[in-house]
């Protein structure tokens, strides 16, 4: 018996949402990929909100475009809700770092065409009073993740949240704005690696778009040739 299958029997492939038996790892089974809602169809090109009608390229939702957010295109893979809001919380707060892998592959997936050789993936930065409670940044888990998957750098410390900044939950797209005014800069030193290039900001979750908006104008600031946003699930009502 080979390695593979010792270890297979020893460890058999489980669900990523239930932990039910599944014919491979990292997969989902029935019941979970049933409630788990992946994005698809028409969406915005830049905050990747769900549209009615058919997709079709250059679409813009109303929001983006009475205000352009300040990076050129966004791409995401579930709706924040359902199965996909637990998988999510689980890599945020439950300790499943394994979650990171899978779900860097369909981030991956998800932004392959914004690809470009000098492409530098980076991730939103937490605090480190906020790193230290976690133990890990979700975000720079995916982030590298994708950068791997891609074949691109990354810049784990690009950015820098230099001040500690409260909770985003339960405030509206204007407080969130003013809580991060000024919280996020490039890094003094790592930073630079983003002049010149095109850059891939990555987060777990896109709500208001307030946080990668301040990730995107930091970046913007170090002198990124281009921006380009992916988050692993987006927060939107339906269309």
């Amino acid at each position: 018996m080979g390695m593979q299958s010792v270890l297979r029997a020893i460890y058999p492939a489980a669900c990523m949402g239930c932990g039910e038996m599944t014919e491979e790892d990292f997969a989902l089974c029935g019941a979970c990929w049933r409630d788990t809602p992946f994005l698809g169809g028409a969406m915005c090109g830049f905050c990747a909100r769900p549209l009615p009608g058919e997709a079709e390229p250059g679409l813009v939702c109303d929001a983006c475009m009475s205000a352009p957010p300040p990076w050129s295109q966004g791409r995401a893979v579930l709706r924040y809700r359902d199965g996909a809001r637990r998988l999510v919380l689980g890599l945020k707060h439950g300790d499943r770092t394994d979650l990171a892998a899978p779900m860097a592959l369909w981030m991956a997936r998800a932004v392959a065409d914004l690809a470009r050789p000098d492409m530098l993936v980076v991730p939103v930065p937490l605090h480190r009073s906020r790193l230290w409670r976690r133990r890990y940044n979700q975000s720079a888990l995916l982030a590298a993740g994708v950068a791997r998957a891609l074949g691109c750098a990354h810049g784990p410390d690009a950015l820098w949240r230099h001040r500690p900044t409260a909770s985003l939950g339960g405030q509206d797209a204007e407080a969130r704005r003013a809580t991060l005014d000024g919280a996020i800069r490039a890094h003094p030193r790592r930073g630079a690696g983003m002049r010149g290039r095109a850059v891939l900001i990555v987060d777990d979750v896109l709500t208001s778009g307030a946080t990668l908006t301040a990730c995107a104008q930091a970046a913007r600031a170090a002198g990124a040739a281009q921006i380009y946003v992916a988050a692993l699930a987006r927060a939107a009502p339906d269309p």
